[in-house]
């Protein structure tokens, strides 16, 4: 039977100074994980809600190393790394006991559908999969062409209500109202200026793209979005490019972004710009 061996904690820190050489050790699959803890850890207000986050360390054999690590941040899904279906079904059994509420989990598409098995089995909760997610890492950047009338600029202290509007609208999109508040992740990306606009050749702002914050030598590009009525144009690829560069002149050793699998579109458009398949995750809402 595979250990219970979890040590759970409310304390970012704590879980960083247990896990976090081993999330540094696989930067790619563990890409959300590392780029969570790093917002909660430097934040000085909770990014994702008002609930205490939680995190989980699994010892490895004979209490040696980490073996896997998850976190969740209430009311989001649990984020697990990779773990085998045995393992997934002890993790399910301890939190069941312990009446921790689980909304959901996003994982690896194995380890993800291991464990909502595992939950319906054990919580009697009904489990619907929201979403299938490839994660993407950059190889040679390209420029698709025709490149979009007009350039790419970083956003700034006047651009805050539209980036907490697309922001909204964006989140909604991707079924995840309510994610982060709007106006936090605006004042946020102001501050650390990791937003980039395409703007038109009239300097109207049409698209953006963000990435998050490096850690371990990772940078994830996030948030792309254009306005419905501006769909169709080339500004998503042109703004991404542009972050993609920032990203990869920072220092990045590794640029990652997820897709939805199901719009065939934007997984189109990624490889296009050099975009090259890793893995594919899984998200899972739990009744």
């Amino acid at each position: 039977m595979p250990s219970d061996d979890w040590y759970l904690t409310d304390d970012v820190e704590e879980f960083l100074a247990r896990a976090g050489e081993f999330l540094r050790s696989r930067p790619a699959p563990h890409t959300v994980h590392l780029t969570v803890t790093e917002n909660l850890r430097s934040s000085g207000a909770r990014p994702y809600g008002d609930a205490d986050p939680e995190f989980g360390v699994l010892a490895g054999e004979d209490g040696a190393g980490v073996r896997a690590a998850f976190l969740r941040t209430p009311p989001h899904p649990l984020l697990l790394t990779a773990l085998t279906e045995e393992e997934a079904a002890v993790l399910a059994a301890r939190l069941a006991d312990e009446g921790r509420g689980v909304s959901g989990v996003t994982a690896d598409r194995d380890t993800a559908a291991a464990f909502a098995g595992a939950w319906r089995r054990i919580a009697g909760a009904e489990v619907r999969l929201r979403q299938r997610m490839r994660l993407y890492r950059l190889g040679e950047l390209t420029v698709p062409q025709p490149v979009p009338p007009g350039r790419a600029r970083v956003a700034g202290e006047a651009d805050r209500k539209r980036l907490a509007r697309w922001f909204e609208e964006f989140s909604a999109a991707i079924g995840e109202p309510g994610a982060q508040d709007p106006e936090y992740w605006a004042d946020e990306r102001v501050r650390r200026g990791d937003v980039m606009f395409w703007r038109d050749s009239d300097g109207t702002p049409v698209a953006m793209a963000g990435m998050s914050p490096k850690v371990a030598g990772q940078v994830r590009v996030v948030a792309v979005y254009t306005p419905a009525h501006l769909r169709g144009r080339g500004y998503a690829g042109a703004v991404t490019v542009e972050v993609s560069r920032a990203a990869l002149e920072s220092g990045a050793e590794e640029v990652l972004l997820f897709t939805d699998l199901a719009n065939p579109t934007s997984n189109g458009l990624y490889q296009r710009i050099g975009y090259r398949p890793v893995s594919d995750f899984a998200m899972y809402d739990f009744g």
